[in-house]
């Protein structure tokens, strides 16, 4: 057979795109500082980014180099501008896409003088002032009133990567400077997904955290006055979805299940039936150290979101009714409150795995802290008419005993502090989430207490759980001790328990319920004593004194009976309460006024933690965006 004629070209070793030689082309390392062609910039419009690539040309560049390089940046940041203005597709949404990839990466590295050398890097000092205001300008437009729905977003993105990457600088002060809020507003209003809001609400999240003590920001007082329900319905959706999501990625990692439950049963158990499986989808159990590897990495990105949620509801009643009242636009779906509350309850489990988990516990407590403050809220957490089901975290011991049903919200958020109470138990105790819990849990009582509402609820848990806690901190008093918060903690901690012993007739379901109170203290009688020389609390405890009292007053009874006789050493509970019961006669409780008073919430207070929990999302805001 005669040789083909065709002869087959050698392929090269590596296609490269062509957008890639573009790049190396605008980054090339030579000291020609002159203006690119219009007819580079025309061809680098045309073809779609390469994150991977930019951002791996852009990492290899050392900030001086950046720096060196600076008239080629300036270049690329103000002709991105000046596609994006002229609103021509495909090159205004490329334009964007760059510009994301690209402030990301450049803005980030570690320069001498952070704030002036961005300044530098993307606009030259001489020109600061006009290149970036063009630039909110442009962003802004493109934000409230771009041509398309995808164009908008990509706006909100590149504006968050900015804000994210420059958060140290002064380079967030330009979006201070122009109020982007009524754009953000637009935009959410006129998103079709929770996808799309959700870039915009965590940007909202940053510009009010920007500088936010140190000058009056904007962006806190435009969430003042803002009572566009509608919106407010849309961002607190978009909240209740991430909460899913978030959640959902613990119950991958371990699924928590109760034993013997199916997917059906459950789905049953929550009301959502209709929507069960015909067979339940198995998912490999982790080994325990790839388990909590997986756990410490969670939550995910996402969660900077509460950030938003949190300032909105510290400043606008109108967003907090909404968020306890908004419910899904799906009956198969979660209400944003049951998405919240089981995120929390997942999140309190595991917050002791890492500082950025503690962080965003700190900002769920607040949250709840707020919601639990407001009079007419708390009364709706109350309600019947305000039940809801909720999945609560299984997935380390203790466990609380499983209700199926639907419940009010109030009697959830006390199974979320009696969890989180049970299941951060370490020597180098978190002072600031026992402080928070216990907090919530006051207020909650006090509540119920002056309103003389009871609701259905397992207080023999919430007793054994406080009473434990005793315990746990009577055996490590020098640890606890070396804490310095924790004179706050355990004053919170007696003046809850004196104030239930004190109130507890008034909110307490029956008779019955209240004698465990009773009885579960006088069994901790010898624990209270201790825990009193431990910390020292003989002489300016009020409340301390009333829990021995009244434990030492049953103890007297328990030991001999009304005629002076020594009772058996051996009662049974049956015989303890009854003994507990006759003992109300002769009891008489000295606690002291004002045991449930609290201090509103005042961000004054946590200034401390709201700067360290900013700094966090700021961190999560550029994970999400490499993720959306």
């Amino acid at each position: 057979m005669e040789p083909s004629p065709l002869t087959q070209d050698s392929r090269p070793e590596i296609f490269q795109p062509k957008i890639i030689h573009l790049y190396k082309s605008l980054f090339k390392e030579d000291d020609d500082d002159g203006e690119l062609s219009d007819g580079f910039w025309q061809e680098f419009f045309l073809h779609r980014p390469e994150a991977v690539g930019l951002k791996r040309m852009l990492a290899a560049i050392s900030p001086d180099e950046m720096l060196h390089q600076q008239a080629r940046s300036q270049q690329l940041f103000r002709r991105a501008i000046l596609r994006v203005k002229q609103a021509k597709p495909p090159a205004d949404e490329i334009a964007l896409e760059t510009l994301t990839v690209f402030l990301d990466a450049a803005l980030t590295k570690k320069y001498t003088n952070p704030s002036s050398d961005i300044i530098s890097v993307l606009a030259g000092l001489h020109d600061a002032d006009t290149v970036m205001t063009d630039f909110v300008a442009t962003l802004d437009t493109a934000i409230r009133s771009g041509r398309s729905m995808p164009l908008r977003l990509k706006a909100v993105r590149a504006t968050l990567s900015i804000t994210a990457a420059g958060f140290q600088t002064a380079l967030p002060s330009y979006f201070t400077h122009r109020d982007l809020f009524p754009s953000l507003m637009k935009y959410v209003q006129d998103c079709e997904t929770s996808v799309e809001v959700l870039p915009a609400l965590y940007l909202l999240g940053l510009l009010t955290n920007y500088n936010k003590f140190e000058f009056q920001n904007p962006y806190r007082l435009r969430l003042d006055d803002f009572v566009n329900d509608a919106i407010i319905q849309q961002m607190i959706v978009c909240f209740g979805g991430a909460c899913t999501k978030l959640r959902d990625a613990y119950v991958a990692v371990q699924d928590d299940m109760p034993e013997g439950w199916t997917l059906g049963s459950t789905l049953n158990y929550i009301g959502l039936g209709a929507l069960a499986p015909s067979s339940r989808p198995t998912t490999p159990v982790p080994a325990p150290e790839e388990a909590k590897s997986l756990f410490a990495a969670l939550p995910g990105p996402e969660m900077g979101v509460l950030l938003s949620i949190y300032d909105f509801a510290n400043a606008n009643k109108v967003f907090c009714f909404n968020l306890v009242i908004v419910g899904s636009e799906d009956k198969s779906e979660l209400s944003p409150l049951s998405a919240y509350l089981s995120l929390t309850s997942y999140l309190f489990q595991h917050a002791h795995r890492s500082t950025r988990a503690a962080l965003y516990t700190y900002l769920t407590l607040f949250v709840l802290q707020i919601l639990v403050e407001d009079q007419l809220l708390v009364k709706r957490l109350c309600s019947d008419e305000m039940k809801l089901s909720v999945r609560l975290c299984r997935q380390r011991q203790p466990y609380l005993p499983i209700v199926k049903g639907e419940r009010v919200p109030a009697a959830i958020m006390l199974d979320l502090i009696v969890d989180g109470i049970n299941h951060n138990l370490r020597r180098r105790l978190d002072g600031d989430f026992y402080i928070l819990s216990l907090g919530v849990l006051l207020r909650l009582l006090s509540y119920l207490s002056r309103a003389k509402v009871r609701i259905t609820y397992h207080w023999s848990e919430l007793w054994r759980t406080l009473l434990a806690f005793v315990r746990f901190l009577t055996t490590y008093e020098s640890d606890i001790k070396s804490n310095y918060k924790s004179t706050k903690m355990i004053d919170i901690l007696v003046n809850l328990l004196a104030f239930a012993l004190s109130s507890g007739e008034h909110f307490l379901p029956d008779p019955a319920s209240y004698d465990d109170l009773f009885y579960k203290l006088v069994e901790s009688g010898d624990t209270l004593i201790k825990f009193r020389d431990a910390f020292g609390l003989s002489s300016q405890s009020g409340s301390m004194q009333t829990l021995i009292n009244v434990s030492a007053h049953y103890q007297s009874l328990l030991e001999g009976d009304e005629k002076g006789k020594a009772r058996s050493k051996h009662l049974s509970p049956q015989e303890v309460t009854a003994v507990i019961k006759q003992g109300y006669e002769t009891l008489s409780i000295d606690a002291s006024e004002g045991l449930d008073r609290w201090e509103k919430f005042r961000e004054a207070d946590v200034k401390t933690l709201l700067k360290k929990i900013a700094r966090a999302t700021v961190d999560d805001a550029k994970a999400l965006n490499e993720d959306i």
